[in-house]
Order: structure tokens, then sequence, then C-alpha cells
């Protein structure tokens, strides 16, 4: 008897933690996203929903936002349409959002219906095998990545954001050139 009321201690003292600990970290714009000394970006070529191949060094020159997630993922689909208003406003500064997909095995249909119901105008890759997650080192999802033209990742954020508000605009803006790309 008592071991059972200990262990049940134990696991309401852990889900207490992760949720405290989920909040702290989504709930500050000084904590919304962990950042460390700059990176270099881990090279990938992944094909997008059309099947053709795209390499991250496509983009080089850009400030990326690369996405992990997957279709089952509530705090990914929540994330979504604030991703997509923040590309919408800074793709011509020279944002580009990756959103990458790591549903495996998941039909080609399915992730088309997905992005057009949230109505994703930014490139979605496929990494059904994650060989991109793997070397990204991505242990949760959502996972995204933040990387300054040059190729040097400078942010991480785990977990779902609001990523067009004013403090996720803010900490973007010193990486974004002050005028728009031709």
């Amino acid at each position: 008897m008592l071991r059972g009321v200990a262990i049940a201690v134990l696991l309401l003292a852990a889900a207490g933690a992760g949720f405290f600990g989920y909040r702290y970290w989504t709930s500050s714009a000084a904590t919304a996203m962990d950042a460390g000394p700059p990176a270099r970006r881990p090279e990938f070529a992944l094909k997008d929903l059309d099947g053709a191949l795209q390499s991250i060094s496509k983009w080089d020159g850009k400030v990326l936002l690369v996405n992990f997630w997957a279709t089952w993922c509530e705090p990914c689909t929540a994330e979504m349409p604030t991703l997509e208003a923040l590309w919408r406003q800074y793709r011509g500064r020279g944002l580009v959002v990756l959103a990458v997909s790591v549903d495996r095995g998941a039909p080609r249909l399915l992730l088309e219906l997905y992005v057009a119901r949230l109505g994703l105008s930014f490139p979605i890759l496929l990494d059904a095998d994650l060989s991109a997650s793997r070397a990204w080192r991505v242990q949760g999802l959502p996972a995204t990545f933040v990387v300054r033209p040059g190729g040097d990742a400078v942010g991480l954020a785990h977990g779902a954001r609001e990523w067009n508000s004013a403090e996720m605009r803010a900490l973007l803006e010193r990486f974004l050139p002050a005028h728009a790309h031709r």
C-alpha cells in the first residue's frame, strides 16, 4: 500500500514538473528560444510535396526557420497558422520557413489535405526516414531552429510558439535585413 502511494506521488510530481516546465519555456519572451553558441546547420536534401528534391543550401543567404513537425502532433498543428503569418509578413525581407514533416509512411494525400486545411504556403519537405531529424538532433516535436544567413543555427525552440507574436518578431528582426529582398 505504502509503495503504491509513493509511486502515485512520484508520478504526480513528475507530471507537475513537466507541466510547469512547459509553461515556463513557452510563456516568456526571455525564454522563447534556447540560444547557445552558433553552430553550423546540418545539410539535407529532402523531397517536397511535388516530389522535387530540395537542398537546404538552396536558401543560403536567407534567414531560415526550420520547423520539424508531424500531422499527428497537436502542438505542431496549433503553431502552424502563426508560422504562416510570420512567413507572409517577412518573406519579402528574406525569411524562409521550411516545414519538415517527420510523418513516417503517411500518404501524400494526407499531407496535402493537412497543408490545404491550414492554408500553408511555405515549403513543406518530407523526412519520412528521419535522416534530417537525426542530423539536426531533434528530440521532440515541434522543434524549430533559427538559422541566420551564412548557415549558423542560432536558436532552437522546443514546443509550440506564437511565431507571429511581438516577442518572436523582435527575436527574428535582428537577423533580417532592413529592406525587402528583390
